[in-house]
């Protein structure tokens, strides 16, 4: 089929990263975003924005809130049509309460999961959670969307499509490819190190951005093959879920035999019994990781079986001091605080493991690091974006001769992935703002409109850059980058101004304070709007340059030495 095998791997490498890439964009985009989804949170957010706190009080704040907590509505529905059976209106038997919360969290998000009656499955559950103040217990409401850590985040790897888990069977289909694509990059490329040093601004269109793609493909290559095999590497239980399907039984034997050798029982006992004091549990913890030369702050505090005589809480550290994902758990008897049992080393698999999850998740305290991860996202989306267009300018003159359309759809959805998935980004910021906190009875819950609003702007963008289109299919630019350029620059200070206008919080404000959340991501937005606006402008000359050619009969490279 091939000459040799080199031209396959060309053939590979442009048709899987053509076909996928429209995935990976948005996976590298958001996930550059969610490395400051708690601080996108905060800007969201206006009543969130203060400092970071620690955890709190167990005892005098959360108990006494986890003892109200009820499943909302949604959760019950959902819960019912999950495991087909009616649910109660108030649900007694508590599974377990949890608390966690980030070095770079100002609010703390609480849980509660409740047994399912009558269900089959002997861990269902129905699960409550709550967004408090952990300076005075006060619940946020619940209709608030935190933009960052559970839209973005989330759609980084799922892209918010739930049904049947194919959202992350997608991310991880498009995640392998984009391994094929990255060692067939590497074996197309002889002069890969050449490449490294190569751009050539002020060549064709087609030289430039092919020197651009090759750049910034190299000049990340780790990078970007890491983090796609780490994602593999976190999400393999759901592409290959042993444990609960052909080893089930084996499973469920597993955790008996382990709660037997822990300590740690999986079940209720039906024997009631009160919670002793769990802030002295966390001190006792706090005191054995300080007596091991461990950073004492608490990341992740659970309650488990609360009111059975098997009840236990499990304290486990925060990660801001290490990359590995690990938490060195120490468990205490619910209802006397006698120690129960300290994690123990995990074995060289599992830290191998721990350590690429907490590679790719950087939970560490890390600043300079984690802008690093930022760059290097943004990296693998230029590099996608431009191998969007030079296909599109390598091939659009022959398709206009053979009256093809394949060049016109194929810019359309790079337009559609690139500004336009931009364009939705700015929208659903600029709903966040606009939208009042109560709206009228009938109307969707505030977070559900602010996605509505996310998904509509890029439905828009994407009709936008077909209608556009029509000039690609006679070899010629396509007037929607432009166009969407300019939008982008228009919405970008729009969006700054209206954080303005409803929360008083300006520029020079959170500047002079030093509150970089919100300071940060206004000054990326307007970043943002200046390079798309100088975008605009330079394609603006583009076409231009190409009405002039054609009416002098000139070559594109005679246009490009002037």
């Amino acid at each position: 089929m091939f000459q040799n095998f080199r031209l396959s791997m060309a053939w590979l490498h442009t048709w899987f990263g053509l076909v996928l890439g429209f995935v990976l964009m948005a996976v590298f985009f958001f996930g550059s975003l969610s490395v400051f989804d708690r601080e996108i949170d905060r800007w969201a957010i206006p009543e969130s924005r203060f400092a970071p706190q620690p955890m709190p009080s167990f005892d005098k704040l959360l108990l006494p809130i986890f003892e109200t907590m009820q499943p909302d509505a949604a959760a019950i529905k959902f819960a019912g049509a999950q495991y087909g059976v009616a649910m109660p209106d108030h649900f007694d038997t508590v599974k377990s309460w949890s608390a966690y919360t980030t070095h770079r969290d100002p609010v703390l998000g609480i849980y509660a999961g409740y047994e399912v009656p009558n269900a089959k499955e002997p861990d269902a559950t129905v699960w409550a959670d709550r967004t408090i103040d952990p300076r005075t217990g006060v619940s946020l409401s619940n209709d608030q969307l935190k933009i960052g850590s559970g839209f973005f985040y989330p759609l980084h790897y799922s892209l918010n499509f739930q049904w049947m888990s194919l959202g992350y069977w997608i991310v991880g289909f498009s995640s392998l490819i984009m391994l094929a694509a990255l060692v067939s990059g590497v074996v197309m490329h002889r002069k890969i190190f050449r490449e490294l040093f190569t751009f050539r601004p002020k060549k064709s269109t087609q030289r430039s951005t092919l020197d651009l793609h090759n750049l910034t493909g190299v000049v990340a290559l780790p990078f970007h093959f890491f983090f796609a095999f780490t994602g593999l590497v976190i999400f393999a239980g759901i592409y290959f879920p042993v444990a609960h399907t052909q080893m089930k039984q084996l499973h469920d034997q597993h955790e008996v035999l382990e709660a037997k050798e822990t300590g740690l029982p999986a079940e209720r006992s039906g024997v009631a019994a009160s919670l002793a004091s769990v802030d002295a549990m966390v001190a006792d913890a706090q005191h054995r990781w300080a007596e091991k030369g461990m950073a004492g702050d608490v990341g992740f505090l659970v309650v488990t079986h609360p009111g059975d005589a098997n009840g236990y809480v499990s304290v486990y550290r925060s990660g801001t001091d290490r990359v590995a994902l690990t938490g060195e758990g120490i468990h205490f008897k619910a209802s006397t605080g006698e120690l129960l049992r300290e994690d123990p080393p995990e074995t060289v698999v599992h830290k191998v493991s721990e350590f690429l999850t907490g590679l790719h998740l950087q939970h560490f305290k890390h600043w300079l690091l984690r802008w690093f991860y930022v760059l290097g996202g943004l990296a693998g989306c230029v590099c996608i974006a431009t191998g969007f267009i030079f296909f599109v300018e390598k091939r659009k003159r022959q398709y206009a001769k053979e009256g093809s359309q394949m060049g016109r759809v194929v810019d359309s959805l790079a337009v559609t992935t690139v500004t336009g998935m931009l364009v939705a980004t700015l929208g659903i910021l600029i709903a966040n703002r606009l939208i009042p906190e109560t709206l009228p009875s009938g109307w969707p819950i505030r977070s559900s409109l602010e996605q509505y609003f996310f998904w509509g702007s890029w439905v828009l963008a994407m009709t936008h850059a077909f209608l556009r289109s029509g000039p690609v299919a006679k070899g010629k630019l396509n007037p929607a980058w432009r166009e969407q350029c300019l939008a982008l620059a228009i919405l970008a200070p729009v969006t700054v101004l209206l954080n303005w206008a409803t929360t008083g919080d300006h520029l020079i404000k959170t500047l002079s304070e030093g509150y970089w959340p919100v300071a940060g991501l206004d000054l990326s937005i307007l970043v943002s709007g200046a390079l798309a606006f100088i975008a605009a402008r330079h394609l603006r000359r583009k076409e231009q340059g190409a009405y002039i050619a054609k009416g002098l009969n000139l070559t594109e490279p005679e246009v490009q030495r002037g």
